[in-house]
């Protein structure tokens, strides 16, 4: 597997990451902890450094979940957490909350849930209005003056958002979705990344599946999965965003590879400083988003992908109305 560094630091991790939310959390029910550990650990087998939870993943249980699995080869991998939300008796999301005084109480958590030393990537997992982000940077700052953390990140944060923490602690690294069928940060996020050195991680680099050309108008969801609430996964609409996954399908026919290949390679090409985390529960698709990073697209092949794409509107919103507020802010 080959290696990329995030924007301008010195964290070097594998091309391609493991987001591990899906084990634990949003996208149907848990595997069991030892289906989980199995995975995550093919994943290192197989040359992947670099691994994405978060404490409101379960709640609590992913970080667990990542924290044993890792621990054979911690000094091997680069582990990348978040903070930022409430989290109410239930285990629920209950609003946010960035005051420094909770980002330390956090991070104190996660440490023990992952059983280790150092955070790797501590990321706002959402921007809270309600704290400036240079207090935000300000607690990470002391974090990793006193060890505990490596490196900042944030999350489906705004351009001057970033820009303002950068000025405080700099920013290792910017978390947002990013694929073939949402292309938002090209406007403005990506040159801003390039100018400021900070890499960029795009979660739901297979638009949450859809891209792979497995879900279809007619796919059922479990009742735990947060696809049912999401416009851009209504029949109708996924009916409409089929074009996407045919276009990736021709060029995966080209290519001899699948359509999660072709788009996990075209995110891959956009930059260097670009690590997608693709999650799953199998080690087949596991093996199969590995195998992105050895498809090189080349320049013309990437215009006819991209001159193609710009012709299909995609439909649907990417988040619910009550989500779509806490990004891009």
């Amino acid at each position: 597997m080959q290696k990329r560094r995030l924007g301008k630091s010195n964290l070097e991790v594998s091309a391609i990451g493991l987001g591990c939310m899906g084990l634990s959390f949003g996208l149907g029910p848990a595997v069991d902890k030892q289906t989980g550990i199995t995975l995550i650990r093919s994943a290192v087998e197989r040359g992947v450094t670099f691994f994405d939870t978060a404490e409101v993943y379960g709640a609590y249980t992913n970080e667990e979940l990542v924290g044993e699995a890792l621990g054979p080869f911690r000094d091997k991998v680069a582990i990348a957490t978040k903070f930022g939300f409430k989290i109410d008796a239930q285990g629920k999301q209950a609003g946010l909350d960035s005051r420094p005084e909770h980002i330390k109480e956090v991070a104190e958590a996660s440490l023990k849930r992952l059983k280790t030393n150092v955070i790797d990537l501590f990321y706002q997992h959402r921007v809270d209005p309600e704290v400036p982000i240079e207090e935000v940077a300000g607690a990470v700052k002391d974090l990793i003056q006193q060890g505990k953390v490596k490196h900042f990140g944030l999350s489906e944060a705004a351009v001057q958002t970033i820009r303002r923490a950068h000025a405080v602690q700099p920013v290792t690294a910017l978390q947002s979705e990013y694929s073939l069928w949402w292309r938002e940060p090209e406007a403005e996020v990506i040159p801003t990344l390039e100018e400021l050195g900070i890499g960029f991680v795009p979660f739901s680099p297979l638009g949450k599946g859809f891209l792979t050309g497995k879900i279809s108008e007619d796919t059922k969801f479990d009742t735990n999965d947060f696809r049912n609430i999401v416009p851009r996964f209504t029949p109708e609409n996924r009916k409409a965003n089929q074009a996407v996954v045919d276009l990736l399908g021709r060029f995966a026919q080209q290519k001899k590879a699948t359509p999660a290949q072709i788009a996990l390679a075209w995110l891959l090409a956009q930059k260097p400083w670009i690590v997608p985390i693709p999650g799953t529960t199998k080690v087949h698709r596991l093996e199969e988003n590995i195998g992105a990073a050895a498809i090189t697209l080349s320049a013309d092949e990437l215009r006819q992908i991209d001159n193609a794409a710009r012709k299909i509107p995609v439909q649907g919103a990417r988040y619910p109305e009550n989500l779509q507020k806490l990004v891009n802010r």
